[in-house]
């Protein structure tokens, strides 16, 4: 099956809010090729469907952010939003599969599905590594700990005089003003 959407596309229009990662209601309905009013009138034919931790509304705060950030929404001409956007968590957007029941949009959820999962998957992945880089870290830590610790104990070595080797002649001087060796 071809892609109706690419992954890249979808993973453009996920954003991180209020620690979730979340889709807003007008990309989801660009996507799903209908206007965003139907997808919210859907939804709110619904709503027992959509909890808080599935869809919740942007605050203005939250929106001025994203579009600052983002640049998701012209603030110019018609007086900008009305009304702040929904965001829809991954559970939300799940949710919506059973509510907009049209071939492209069947399509295009199971396209999120599995950018969702490929972003858990980078992000499970990047703890891996970032533990192994943490575990290398310490070994070599370590490591140079010895290192460092035999070159101190090197150095103050050689601060202390040292004893001569070998064989080492005695010499007397006799009554009489001469060397005499022993």
């Amino acid at each position: 099956m071809n892609e109706i959407v690419s992954i890249e596309t979808i993973a453009s229009r996920i954003f991180y809010i209020r620690s979730m990662r979340v889709m807003l209601d007008k990309d989801l309905a660009d996507l799903y090729g209908v206007e965003t009013r139907v997808l919210n009138q859907a939804v709110k034919r619904h709503i027992k469907r959509f909890p808080d931790d599935f869809m919740f509304q942007l605050s203005k705060s939250e929106y001025e952010s994203l579009i600052s950030q983002f640049v998701t929404s012209k603030k110019a001409g018609r007086g900008g939003v009305r009304k702040m956007p929904h965001a829809f968590t991954e559970q939300g957007v799940a949710m919506l599969s059973g509510i907009l029941n049209s071939d492209r949009a069947i399509a295009v959820n199971i396209q999120i599905m599995r950018t969702f999962t490929k972003l858990r998957q980078m992000l499970l992945d990047n703890k891996d590594l970032k533990n192994e880089l943490e575990e290398l870290r310490q070994q070599t830590d370590e490591r140079f700990q010895i290192v460092f610790e035999t070159l101190d104990h090197l150095l103050s070595m050689g601060n202390k005089p040292k004893k001569k080797i070998g064989f080492m002649v005695k010499e007397k001087i006799s009554t009489y003003g001469k060397k005499i060796n022993l």
